[in-house]
């Protein structure tokens, strides 16, 4: 059942419940409320603003997730790294770059070499 969510027409006659917007469980089938269900009052349904998104990933995106966790629990950091890098190039993902910067630091790769290495990636 859908969420509707409703607000007073006239806000110096609204009552604590619909002087401000408030939601409603109602079957899709119903009408809209015409009046506050605790004082009476007119109300009108508004539309209301969404707050949610779907973020969809490919297959082989959670593959090569799952892989470089794979290489990270193994200890096998500059396996990890490679694949990261390797794919943060194709993808622009700035996350897998950051991770791929970081397993190579636990690899052991030297410092400085990993900072040219992320100012020449970032272009």
């Amino acid at each position: 059942m859908p969420i509707y969510e409703y607000q007073t027409k006239y806000p110096k006659e609204a009552c604590p419940k619909c002087m401000h917007p408030f939601e409603v469980l109602q079957n899709a089938k119903d009408g809209a409320l015409k009046t506050c269900p605790a004082c009476g009052g007119k109300v009108k349904k508004i539309i209301s603003w969404c707050r949610g998104a779907i973020l969809e990933t490919s297959d082989e995106h959670h593959r090569v997730e799952e892989k470089i966790r794979d290489y990270e629990k193994a200890g096998m950091w500059s396996h990890a790294a490679e694949l990261a890098d390797k794919v943060s190039e194709k993808t622009k993902d700035q996350g897998l770059r950051t991770r791929a910067l970081d397993d190579y630091k636990k690899a052991g790769y030297d410092d400085t070499v990993l900072a040219t290495h992320g100012e020449i990636k970032q272009d």
